[in-house]
């Protein structure tokens, strides 16, 4: 996430320095609330947020629950998160839809804050989730807001109400009434209304946005702010709370390069909830707004819960449980491969993903340099295959080699590369579905591994002589535990437990089940 990228590095080297302390004393507090202070300030975070929030922080710090703690230093860094979800807003909060339909949403903002594309990502997300919503050119002011408006409904496969040319031509006041009118006669079950912004905050913009909203009666009134305005966010949000009153907070472009701190600002100063995140240009790269993940994210602790919902609404499970049986009777194929290509790229950015595991902003550099285009030369490759070849490449010999490298436009060394990693894959994900610990060249043995357990199949464990012992309870005891010692070093039982079809090369239910749960997907 750039936007809080310098302010999550302060944040987690502070922490790092802090940690190197088995014991903290109320001058090692004070240089880490000084250091955090320092941190947000420079991010642009509003003084009278930082000053509460730090204080907040230094008290909680210095009592009870952080001396008899036995991490000090790990306490002080929950003490920050918490804090840090507080001045978010807390508790996520959803979009609050009307009794009888249509739901009217009406957006507010400023010139250039994303309006009109939240409008579009907001419509496409509602289709997905089985609403009919219908978007209303009121911005009649902006050049060409209004044909911006029609691509993007266009894009996002929505209906759209633009009576007017826009430019300085109609009123904007009488299309937003007539379009609820609209969506009741035409049963579209939401409205979103896109209303004209200022390059700055006037009396004419308010008198405007005010009209609108009492000839409409609007359930929702969203308030869209650009994350990367700087210091002038908190300013602007108050005067839009006193002119129009919003009911709740859309923070977009939070993919670029500013500081952007003082959109964590909004949500402390107004008191109104933060909904949705806008992360990129494309019309899925809509979130909706957690408190408590968004914090996590900025304190380098990860966001696994949004990774794993993205994964959900991208991977098929039946389709998971195809690869599984697949995976377990060693029938994958490269055209599976291609398939599980395809639905990762309909999770999005792998940039974007990998930011989200715990702990990645310490490799800020290697994601950076992360070419996001290898995916597409990848499926390149593949589909310049013929089917029998993504089935069995071991057909592949030098001049198909050289006509798929041609035909993809990548070289001979290329194919020869993605075809020796699939293949080193396949065995790896084999041994895993039978319950087996894979060997990754380079690693040694792999953490876990039993010591001893034999690697070549049909070795026969050694017969072990029965227990001697003259007491009946103590040798039943014994040749127990003889037996259950036999038990785990046999090849054909397994680490996780699976029963001994994994031994004849035809999983069972209960193989392809574990599997399912180690893939996530039970």
């Amino acid at each position: 996430m750039a936007t809080f990228g310098t302010l999550s590095d302060r944040l987690t080297e502070t922490f790092r320095n802090l940690r190197k302390k088995g014991q903290l004393t109320p001058a090692d507090v004070d240089g880490t609330v000084r250091e955090i202070r320092r941190a947000l300030l420079d991010a642009d975070v509003a003084l009278v947020v930082v000053k509460d929030f730090t204080a907040k922080v230094r008290e909680r710090a210095l009592s009870d629950e952080v001396n008899r703690a036995l991490n000090p230093a790990q306490q002080v860094v929950q003490i920050v998160n918490e804090e840090l979800v507080a001045i978010l807003g807390g508790e996520q909060r959803r979009l609050q839809f009307a009794k009888n339909p249509p739901t009217v949403i009406m957006l507010a903002g400023l010139q250039g804050s994303g309006k009109t594309t939240f409008a579009g990502k907001l419509a496409k997300q509602l289709e997905k989730d089985g609403h009919t919503p219908l978007l209303v050119a009121a911005d009649l002011q902006r050049p060409n807001a209004v044909g911006q408006l029609q691509v993007v409904a266009g894009q996002a496969g929505a209906a759209v109400y633009a009576p007017q040319p826009g430019n300085g031509v109609g009123d904007p006041v009488q299309v937003a009434r007539d379009g609820v009118e609209i969506a009741r006669r035409q049963q579209h079950d939401i409205v979103i209304i896109d209303t004209a912004g200022r390059l700055g905050v006037d009396a004419e913009l308010m008198k405007q946005a005010s009209d609108i909203r009492k000839a409409t009666n609007p359930d929702e009134v969203l308030f869209v702010i650009d994350a990367m305005i700087g210091q002038d966010a908190v300013n602007t949000a108050r005067a839009f709370q006193e002119g129009v009153d919003f009911t709740g907070v859309v923070l977009s472009k939070l993919d670029g390069d500013a500081r952007g701190g003082a959109a964590l600002s909004v949500a402390s100063v107004t008191g109104r909830p933060i909904i949705y995140a806008s992360m990129g240009e494309g019309l899925d790269d809509l979130e909706v707004f957690y408190p408590d993940r968004m914090a996590k994210r900025i304190l380098d602790l990860g966001d696994i819960l949004t990774l794993i919902e993205q994964a959900q609404a991208a991977f098929d499970e039946e389709e998971a449980m195809k690869v599984a049986e697949k995976l377990a009777t060693d029938q994958f194929t490269l055209e599976d491969f291609l398939d599980q290509l395809q639905q990762m790229k309909k999770m999005g950015s792998m940039k974007k993903m990998l930011g989200m595991l715990p702990g990645m902003g310490q490799m800020k550099q290697q994601l950076d340099d992360f070419d996001e285009r290898e995916i597409d030369r990848t499926e390149a490759i593949i589909r310049s295959m013929t089917p029998g070849e993504r089935r069995n490449p071991k057909v592949l010999n030098g001049s198909r080699r050289l006509r798929i490298a041609r035909g993809s436009g990548m070289t001979v060394t290329d194919v020869n590369a993605l075809v020796n990693r699939f293949e080193q894959a396949a065995k790896m994900m084999k041994t895993v579905a039978r319950g087996g610990v894979p060997n990754i060249p380079g690693m040694g043995p792999m953490p876990g591994a039993r010591p001893g357990a034999s690697s070549k199949r049909g070795k026969q464990v050694k017969s072990r002589s029965g227990s001697r012992s003259g007491n009946p309870a103590k040798r039943a005891a014994e040749n127990a535990g003889i037996a259950a010692q036999a038990a785990i070093e046999a090849p054909t039982g397994s680490g996780f437990g699976l029963g001994a079809g994994a031994a004849k090369g035809e999983p069972s239910a209960e193989d392809l089940a574990e599997l399912q749960r180690m893939l996530g997907r039970g």
